[in-house]
């Protein structure tokens, strides 16, 4: 997808799920309470148009639910009444999301003539016995044919992981993450698990079923994986959920919910990234790391965290964090005299 794509969202909620899994209530995630039909799409659309630019290229997307899972007549109509926004230029293409068990060559085939360019893999975990207590339906082998199916048929492939699900560690979540990369996604979309109230999750929870995936504890799987996707070139398009009224208002009743889950996990693995290179310095010195400029707000943390932790743990004197003039990160000691 172009850098200066827009994403136009239209939400299915549920529709063509065949199971229920435990953590899911897509009506609370998506603030959409009504059933989708044609003509609701049709409406969105039309509301839309005046804010549409010429120079900007557009891609309709049907986010929630499984959409290749929905009754065969709904996906034909909702497709339907994309044909003239497409042909007309309103849209450049489509993006679905969907399960990995609800993918062939069959709906691909059909996803390709209606110019869907982007598939969304809901993977979620490569672990089978995850999968199961979870209540997803589908095994960590469906991924993997569905994954090489949507490659073959040359679609856009974005996958998303979930963190902190039931039986989930953080040793299973490092091999989810190494196993999804090795499927070559365009992206992928890292998910620590929410506590929604009035889910299967939720009663497990209040029950202390199932131990609470914390921020904290989502911040370090998630710096744990980041740089697994990192290093093999694949883009990260967010961490954690959208933030929401219902969600910031109660919705979200545990869990790895925050606004600014991404930022934190950023900051985290720029902390372990320092502390690595202040393991050879003395204790007692003035300490000066020069970073990459676009990314001094990830080193220096949130309030300056990190630059606290760091001079707490290592004990040093100061610490100051400051814009490199290239994009290396060098650690001076002593008084650091700026150019």
């Amino acid at each position: 997808m172009s850098a200066k794509q827009k994403i136009f969202p239209v939400f299915v909620p549920h529709y063509g799920c065949p199971h229920q899994c435990v953590f899911c209530d897509q009506k609370s995630i998506s603030g959409q309470f009504e059933p989708i039909t044609p003509v609701s799409v049709q409406s969105k659309i039309e509301e839309m148009h005046a804010g549409i630019r010429g120079d900007e290229q557009i891609q309709l997307a049907f986010y929630g639910g499984s959409f290749t899972a929905i009754p065969e007549t709904l996906q034909n109509a909702l497709l339907e009444v994309t044909v003239p926004y497409i042909e007309d230029g309103t849209f450049s293409s489509i993006r679905v999301s969907t399960r990995p068990d609800a993918i062939d060559a069959k709906c691909l085939e059909k996803l390709k003539h209606y110019h869907v360019e982007t598939i969304e893999l809901g993977a979620q975990s490569m672990d089978d016995e995850v999968l199961f207590l979870s209540g997803r339906g589908h095994s960590a082998a469906d991924v993997r044919n569905a994954a090489s199916l949507i490659r073959a048929f040359g679609f856009e492939l974005i996958i998303q992981m979930m963190t902190g699900l039931p039986g989930d560690t953080i040793s299973r979540t490092r091999e989810t993450a190494r196993e999804i990369a090795s499927l070559h996604p365009d992206g992928v979309r890292i998910y620590p698990t929410v506590i929604l109230r009035d889910t299967p999750l939720y009663e497990k929870w209040k029950a202390g079923v199932y131990h609470e995936h914390s921020v904290e504890e989502a911040i370090e799987f998630c710096s744990a994986i980041v740089p697994v996707f990192q290093q093999e070139g694949i883009r990260i398009i967010r961490i954690g959920l959208n933030p929401s009224d219902d969600l910031s208002s109660g919705e979200a009743a545990g869990g790895a919910y925050h606004p600014a889950l991404g930022e934190l996990v950023m900051n985290r693995i720029r902390y372990n990234e320092m502390a690595e290179l202040l393991k050879s310095v003395p204790r007692g010195n003035e300490v000066t790391i020069c970073v990459p400029e676009a990314l001094l707000s990830q080193y220096t943390g949130q309030h300056r965290i990190n630059v606290r932790k760091l001079e707490d743990s290592f004990m040093l004197k100061s610490l100051r964090i400051r814009p490199a003039k290239d994009d290396a990160v060098t650690v001076y000691t002593g008084a650091f005299q700026k150019d």
